[in-house]
């Protein structure tokens, strides 16, 4: 399995950004994805992941209402459109998968890395004052 994050870049406070994540095989229609962040000297930490059906969604409190999760099974990819971004927002950006198709979670599941077993290399987001 291999997943590549991509659609990085500089942006000024209040911006947008949309980055993508591009997936081998079938995990973008099969699989629990999710998308986590980690800015220098800090932890990895949760952002955002979709159900494999991507009818149920989860984001941190962090950028809930202004960050949304999405599927284009058409382009097998796994968005994440990014709005008021700030500058706490800067971070090495992370695409994740569930190890197994069409797997169900309890809520508190989707957040926690343990539960992604396949990582892209990360895409960078700069956000300027």
């Amino acid at each position: 399995v291999q997943l590549q994050a991509f659609g990085g870049g500089l942006v000024q406070a209040g911006g947008s950004l949309r980055l993508s994540c591009a997936a081998s095989g079938h995990i973008v229609s099969s699989n629990v994805m999710g998308w986590f962040r980690q800015a220098p000297g800090k932890e990895r930490e949760f952002v955002a992941a979709s159900s494999w059906s991507g009818g149920s969604t989860y984001y941190a409190d962090s950028v809930k209402g202004r960050f949304t999760i999405s599927r284009d099974n058409a382009k097998n990819t796994l968005d994440l459109i990014m709005n008021s971004l700030k500058p706490e927002d800067a971070a090495v950006y992370y695409c994740a998968a569930d190890r197994s198709p069409r797997r169900t979670y309890t809520a508190g599941q989707y957040y926690k890395r343990g539960t992604y077993e396949y990582w892209g290399q990360g895409t960078l987001v700069t956000v300027s004052s």
